[in-house]
C-alpha cells in the first residue's frame, strides 16, 4: 500500500508519467470491508492492467488496482461455467480455456486488460462480443459496500457498453462467469477469418486471430497506445447509402435495424491522417485507428490529436467519432471536449 503520490507509468499502456494520489492493490476479497470503510466517501479509480485509460491530468484520489485471481469450471451438460476472477487477464484466460478443451473466446484472443475490465467496456472483436459468452457478473457495490450478482439481461450490454459505464459505474467487478457451449460454433465472418474456411478449428482461428492483430497492433510494451481509440460510429441507412456511393470502397458493418456501423479506422485513414503526429503523439502507421505515445508524449498532445482527428474526419464524412479509451480527470471520468475546454 501507498499513502503519497505514486506513479501511474506502471498502470496505463498509454506510457504516460501522470501521479495517483494513492494507490491501493486489491489481491484479496478479505480487503474490502476494510477498503470500503476507509474509502467509503470517495469513489476510487478501478484498474486493471490500464490498457483503455487515458490519464488526462494527476488523479487527485484514490486508485484501486484489481489483483483478484482464481478460475473454476462447473460442467452444466450442454455447457462449461467458467468463472474467473476479476484480476485476471484477459487474454490469459482465452488461452486457458482452449488449453482445457473449452472453446468459444478465440475470437477475443489478444484484447488487453483483466477481466474485470470485460464487462464494462463489452469487449468485441471479429464478429464476436462478450455478451454472447456472459452468464453472469458479480460486484462490489461502493455505495451500499454489499457485493450484487448481475445477470447478462441486467447488465444492459450494447456496442462498447453497459450498465456498468452508467448507473453501477461505482460497482468494481470482483468476477465474470462465462457460458461455453460445448456445440461449439466457427465465428468466420470478419477479415482474414473468412479464408480459413468452415473447418476451421478454435486454434486455428486463436492463431489467425492473433497474427492479424500483432501485424495490426502496436504493442504496449514497445509503442504506448490504449487500443482503439475511437469506437466505429454507426449511422442511419440512408446516410451510409449516401457515404458509399461517394466513397465506393467504404467498409460498412450490419448494426441494430436502421443503422450501420462504420470503420473507423478506415474513415481517418481516407481523412489523411496515417502517420499524423503531434509533439511525441501520433496517428499509428500500420491501423489508423490507434493512437500512440511515440516517446515523451504528454496527455495534452494526445488530447489535441484525438480532436484533430475527429474534426478532420468529421469534416470530410460528415460522422463524429466517439472515443472509446476512457478519459480520466483529476478526480473522475471526463470526455474529450471536457479535456479540450481546459485546455483552450
Amino acid at each position: 500500500m501507498s499513502t503519497s503520490p505514486v506513479s501511474l507509468l506502471p498502470f496505463n499502456t498509454f506510457g504516460l508519467a501522470q501521479n495517483a494520489r494513492t494507490l491501493l492493490v486489491l489481491e484479496q476479497r478479505s480487503q474490502l470491508p476494510e477498503l470500503w470503510r476507509s474509502l467509503r466517501s470517495e469513489l476510487p479509480l478501478f484498474v486493471g492492467e490500464g490498457s483503455n485509460l487515458l490519464f488526462t491530468a494527476p488523479f487527485e484520489g484514490t486508485v484501486l488496482v484489481n489483483r483478484l485471481k482464481g478460475i473454476t469450471v462447473s460442467d452444466v451438460g450442454d455447457a462449461w461455467l467458467v468463472r474467473a476472477e476479476g484480476g485476471e487477464g484477459w487474454h490469459g484466460l482465452v488461452c486457458w480455456t482452449l488449453e482445457q478443451g473449452m472453446p468459444g473466446l478465440e475470437n477475443l484472443a489478444l484484447i488487453p486488460g483483466t477481466v474485470g475490465a470485460a464487462p464494462i467496456q463489452n469487449i468485441g472483436a471479429y464478429g464476436v462480443e462478450l455478451a454472447q459468452f456472459c452468464e453472469a457478473v458479480e460486484s462490489f457495490d461502493w455505495d451500499s459496500g454489499e457485493i450484487r450478482h448481475w445477470s447478462a439481461a441486467d447488465c444492459a450490454f450494447g456496442y462498447r457498453d453497459s450498465v456498468f459505464k452508467h448507473a453501477a459505474r461505482r460497482h468494481l467487478i470482483l468476477s465474470l462467469t462465462l457460458r461455453l457451449p460445448k456445440a461449439w460454433k466457427a465465428v468466420l465472418g470478419y477479415g482474414p477469418l473468412a479464408a480459413l474456411g468452415a473447418t476451421a478449428s478454435p486454434g486455428q482461428i486463436f492463431e489467425q486471430v492473433c497474427a492479424t492483430r500483432r501485424s495490426k497492433l502496436p504493442d504496449p510494451g514497445a509503442l504506448g497506445n490504449a487500443g482503439s481509440f475511437f469506437k466505429n460510429p454507426k449511422v442511419g441507412e440512408a446516410q451510409a447509402e449516401a457515404l458509399r456511393l461517394a466513397w465506393p470502397a467504404l467498409p460498412v458493418y450490419p448494426a441494430e435495424p436502421g443503422l450501420v456501423k462504420l470503420a473507423a479506422g478506415w474513415l481517418i485513414d481516407q481523412a489523411g491522417l496515417r502517420g499524423c503526429r503531434l509533439g511525441g503523439a501520433g496517428v499509428h502507421e500500420h491501423q489508423a485507428l490507434v493512437l500512440v505515445n511515440l516517446g515523451g508524449a504528454t496527455a495534452e498532445e494526445i488530447v489535441r490529436l484525438a480532436a484533430l482527428v475527429r474534426e478532420r474526419v468529421e469534416q470530410q464524412f460528415g460522422v463524429r467519432l466517439e472515443p472509446e479509451v476512457r478519459m480520466m480527470g483529476p478526480r473522475d471520468e471526463t470526455n474529450l471536449d471536457e479535456v479540450l475546454a481546459c485546455l483552450n
